[in-house]
């Protein structure tokens, strides 16, 4: 939610700003362990299934698509007004901020949060008159709670804070929320969401919860309290997404349901690594781009780094 207009401060949200949104998508095609997956291949899926803009107050059901194909379709013709803004985070947001305004949550449809934001994209009301926009056929005065004006109105305000460029992008969705998790959160589903359209409710949830614990220090053994192991990063960041997943990387691994070979990993797929498919010893989950959230090693951070790695033995699809 918005809370007000800029903070004090820096944020350093991924190590690499904007993620696969700066990035050239490159094919990289790796066969080990008997296995090849195809981690990325540049090209966009088609528009995901989910209803119309107007009148959506229901949450997301878990076989959904994260972000409907009306809001998308919003979000594209809204980013367009804003040169080199991308339509990503713009639904990134609103699938953080209101499950693409299904959420039936107070403040969403009418009235406001307990923070005292308003509509879709959750503004604060003073922000919202500062950089209100009527989008097309959206309402006269604009309302907060009508989701086009809402989302050429976060458009406005993205692109007032540097959104439409690369290097102040991260800065900008700093400013709409305040938080680095939410930028980090925000930056990984916009990636996901670039790369495949069609990105489910579930992988979407656990990118997203997983995103929000970058920075978090790895801790051998641990499920989220001091911090996460690999495979503790995996489990939790699904079952927040509402899937049970086994403890530890090579059970993570056999539960699958596994990618045939040649394959290509989707976002918020898992990738596996190791000596061989009996010798799983690491998993992180797929953000697109090349790219995945993971949980490395002992002195380092929950972070987002290249998925390329020589011992890659496959992947699975959880949900």
């Amino acid at each position: 939610m918005i809370a007000g207009r800029a903070v004090a401060g820096e944020v350093e949200p991924l190590g690499r700003v904007g993620l696969g949104l700066v990035a050239v998508l490159v094919a990289v095609t790796i066969g080990l362990g008997g296995c090849a997956v195809l981690l990325s291949d540049g090209s966009q899926a088609s528009t995901a299934d989910g209803g119309s803009v107007a009148g959506s107050t229901g949450s997301s059901a878990a076989g959904s698509a994260a972000v409907p194909s009306g809001w998308e379709l919003l979000d594209e013709q809204a980013a367009a007004t804003c040169a080199g803004l991308p339509w990503a985070v713009l639904a990134a947001i609103g699938r953080i901020e209101s499950d693409s305004g299904r959420s039936a949550a107070p403040g969403v449809a009418s009235g406001a949060n307990a923070a005292g934001a308003e509509g879709p994209m959750q503004f604060e009301p003073a922000t919202f008159v500062a950089f209100a926009t009527v989008g097309p056929d959206g309402e006269v005065p604009p309302s907060p709670y009508d989701p086009v004006d809402a989302v050429y109105t976060a458009a406005k305000l993205l692109c007032a804070d540097g959104g439409g460029t690369p290097g102040g992008l991260a800065g900008a969705v700093l400013d709409y929320d305040h938080s680095p998790a939410y930028v980090n959160s925000v930056l990984v589903l916009a990636t996901a969401l670039e790369e495949d359209p069609r990105l489910g409710a579930v992988p979407a949830g656990a990118l997203q919860f997983a995103a929000a614990q970058i920075g978090v220090p790895y801790r051998w053994g641990g499920t989220g309290t001091g911090g996460f192991d690999c495979s503790g990063l995996v489990q939790a960041a699904y079952r927040a997404a509402g899937v049970a997943l086994p403890r530890v990387a090579q059970n993570q691994y056999e539960a699958g349901p596994r990618l045939a070979d040649g394959a290509s990993v989707r976002p918020g797929d898992l990738v596996f690594f190791g000596g061989s498919v009996d010798g799983i010893d690491h998993v992180g989950i797929y953000v697109g781009a090349g790219e995945m959230v993971d949980a490395p090693h002992t002195g380092a951070d929950v972070r987002v780094e290249g998925a390329s790695w020589p011992d890659l033995i496959g992947a699975t699809r959880p949900g």
